[in-house]
């Protein structure tokens, strides 16, 4: 039988992939879509321009509460004894 370690492992090593997708969609679409255009034009939140805001500040604090949430909800504790753990 094949060690459950690994099919967890493998789990939360896809969900972290997803995690890096999620972030730079989020990056690349504040920063892109609000910074295409003309720097006469911006738009500014707390003296940032709207596109790094969102993309650089408020994009990082989205992530770290998703992260912190993905990992309470679906990450578990995985003893690295040799021994076979019934999960």
């Amino acid at each position: 039988m094949k060690d459950q370690r690994f099919k967890i492992a493998h789990r939360e090593a896809l969900i972290g992939i997803g995690l890096v997708i999620v972030n730079f969609a989020i990056w690349f679409g504040f920063a892109y879509g609000l910074g295409s255009g003309d720097p006469a034009n911006y738009t500014y939140v707390f003296g940032f321009p709207a596109w790094f805001f969102y993309s650089c500040i408020a994009g990082t604090g989205f992530m770290i509460i998703l992260i912190w949430v993905v990992l309470k909800l679906f990450f578990k504790e995985v003893p690295f004894d040799d021994e076979e753990v019934d999960q």
